[in-house]
């Protein structure tokens, strides 16, 4: 590894691990107890996964899209309408442009094919612990278009008036699919700034992650507007 974990953050963020191969899904969960993660729970199949789910409370779902029983899809909607709250990471095979899409729409916020490094996982956990949407390069430009093609009817904006205008500025940044990071770079302001304004916005127009927001964002044509 590069760098020294951040064992004192990721301590507090509770993970899930989902997969039907017994050598990858250890090799995940030391990986992730490694960075100081507390792995809450671990599921060989769907059926595991849903069953486990209500007593684990995990913040995040690290998760096989090619499992027994439910599929990905499928767990991926389970568990989110059990919590809307949870967070759920996409570690997968395929990089199947329908899967990855299928998975987002489902509610995903992240999506790592199995050829990511370590270091990439563990980055990956935290930045969508903290809202955040993570995708294995390429990928993400990939949702970005697939949102502009579903929106080619937009709705009124008349919601964003309940916004303040930092937050317009920060939700036009995220239809964009720019990161918390660079964001605050932008604006001069701390990542924790940035992720405290999306959560307000998430509040305010009652979502409940950084993909439904994108999703509205650009339906309502925000992605468009000058920066």
């Amino acid at each position: 590894m590069t760098d020294t974990p951040d064992t004192d953050t990721a301590a507090s963020i509770r993970v899930m691990v989902v997969d039907d191969h017994p050598m990858w899904r250890d090799a995940v969960e030391r990986d992730l107890q490694a960075a100081g993660f507390d792995v809450v729970g671990v599921a060989a199949d769907g059926d595991q996964a849903i069953a486990r789910f209500p007593a684990a409370r995990p913040q995040v779902v690290v998760l096989d899209l090619q499992i027994p029983g439910p599929n990905g899809v499928e767990v991926t909607q389970r568990v989110l309408a059990h919590d809307p709250s949870a967070r759920v990471l996409i570690l997968s095979a395929s990089g199947e442009h329908a899967d990855v899409l299928d998975a987002v729409k489902a509610g995903a916020t992240g999506y790592l094919v199995k050829s990511a490094s370590r270091d990439e996982l563990v980055a990956a956990v935290r930045r969508v612990a903290d809202g955040d949407t993570v995708f294995t390069p390429g990928l993400a430009g990939l949702v970005l278009g697939e949102f502009r093609r579903m929106s080619d009817a937009p709705e009124p904006v008349d919601e964003t008036e309940q916004l303040t205008d930092r937050e317009t500025e920060i939700l036009k940044m995220v239809a964009k699919g720019m990161e918390y990071k660079l964001i605050a770079e932008r604006l001069v302001i701390s990542h924790r700034t940035v992720q405290n304004h999306v959560q307000n916005t998430l509040r305010k127009l009652q979502m409940h992650n950084r993909v439904e927001l994108t999703r509205w964002a650009i339906q309502r044509g925000l992605d468009d507007d000058d920066e």
